[in-house]
């Protein structure tokens, strides 16, 4: 039986709230009645914004505060953009759904000009690494700008620090109706998503039996076998929001197919690979083409972004 009360725990950013609503109304369709609370939590990720991510360094920076309130029982259940979503998480907590994903792809908000036909030099904004290695590697003129804030002040941006295009999620720009400023969609053998990039998930205490039963409906399984894969690679690479490492699962007839990406930030040195087999071997295949990417290179890109090993040896907790 589901609770008569349920509290969502989210970021306060416009695009955080849309997500947690449309969660919010879900549960109420479902289930008339029932009182769902939106609990707004301020992270670390969204208190520091005048400094790149990279720089801020170690991960869960979007969901550290969200996941302690949790534990405290201020919250059952949190709802977070995928990509946000660390790889390991608090004893007793987890992911337990994942959502059907919007479009993965990254999109170019320009004055109307497609990538291609930037002109030579022109300066770009993105708020991500994976994304300035990508488009380095293709058009090595560019001037990157890292910008951070939310969807709506790096939208401002183009205008406000006089760029030339700044390069956005497209499915934050589809959920929140700005896809009339959308100049072109990358292609995702262009730009690589990042990993669970259009995919919301669905956090709370994993022994909470009335919760999860409750939220269980939300699981999309092709979304979920595909962003297992990804977060797998990512997890056997060791990364973070602050490394330019990419990953994009796809699912067809029982099949999955994952392709993965490590770069320098410069783009320079990348090293690209793809995968497939069944779906239930998401987690192995994803492990299984980081460790090939390893081995053609991503090691010793990783090893100087990181400054350290990439070492793992324990079970994967995704």
């Amino acid at each position: 039986m589901a609770p008569k009360q349920l509290r969502i725990g989210t970021r306060a950013s416009q695009l955080a709230l849309w997500q947690a609503n449309w969660v919010k109304s879900e549960l109420e369709k479902r289930y008339p009645g029932m009182a769902v609370e939106l609990v707004k939590i301020k992270t670390m990720g969204d208190k520091i914004l005048d400094v790149p991510l990279a720089q801020v360094g170690g991960k869960g920076l979007f969901v550290k505060e969200i996941e302690e309130a949790m534990l405290r029982g201020d919250i059952d259940i949190a709802v977070h953009s995928m990509k946000d979503v660390p790889t390991e998480f608090p004893e007793g907590l987890g992911l337990y759904c994942i959502t059907e994903r919007e479009d993965p792809r990254d999109a170019v908000i320009s004055r109307g000009v497609k990538f291609a036909d930037l002109p030579k030099g022109a300066r770009i904004g993105t708020s991500a690494l994976r994304r300035q290695a990508q488009l380095l590697k293709v058009r090595p003129d560019l001037e990157m700008v890292i910008i951070r804030g939310n969807v709506e002040t790096r939208l401002r941006k183009l205008e406000e620090d006089k760029l030339d295009a700044v390069i956005l999620a497209a499915a934050g720009l589809k959920r929140l109706g700005y896809t009339d400023k959308v100049a072109e969609y990358l292609d995702t053998d262009l730009s690589i998503p990042a990993i669970g990039q259009g995919a919301l998930g669905i956090e709370c205490r994993l022994d909470d039996e009335e919760i999860t039963s409750t939220i269980a409906f939300f699981n999309h399984p092709d979304t979920s076998h595909a962003v297992r894969a990804e977060r797998a690679l990512l997890w056997r690479c060791e990364g973070g929001c602050q490394v330019p490492i990419a990953a994009h699962g796809t699912v067809n007839g029982g099949e999955l197919f994952l392709t993965g990406f490590v770069a320098s930030v410069d783009g320079k040195q990348s090293v690209r690979g793809t995968i497939s087999g069944p779906v239930e071997q998401c987690e192995k295949l994803g492990i299984t083409l980081a460790e090939q990417l390893l081995k053609d290179g991503a090691h010793a890109i990783l090893a100087e972004v990181y400054q350290r090993e990439v070492s793992r040896d324990k079970e994967i907790p995704v």
